[in-house]
């Protein structure tokens, strides 16, 4: 039996490829929202980021998150992204 293969995704921060479980999804819906998918099962177009804040001010200062969904990204929408990932890295620890 051979072992299954590891998805894996770059993220938008940091640059490296790592396996997908171990990154955030930002999801970017067809009716124009953009948030964070914990479960990665949301739908709409997805982009990955480390679950570090440091990861996503990096794709913020780059702005690649606008480059991946192709669109203008308020500054709300970072806060608000920025503030759900802050809750995240201190409500659970993740392997």
């Amino acid at each position: 039996m051979t072992p299954r293969k590891i998805p894996m995704r770059m993220c938008l921060g940091c640059n490296e490829m790592k396996p997908k479980r171990g990154l955030i999804r930002v999801v970017h819906q067809k009716d124009g929202t953009i948030l964070l998918d914990t479960t990665g099962k949301q739908a709409g177009r997805g982009a990955y980021v480390c679950p570090q804040l440091a990861c996503l001010q990096k794709a913020r200062k780059a702005r690649r998150l606008e480059k991946a969904f192709s669109c203008k990204i308020s500054d709300e929408i970072y806060a608000a992204l920025e503030s759900q990932m802050q809750s995240a890295e201190a409500g659970e620890p993740h392997d």
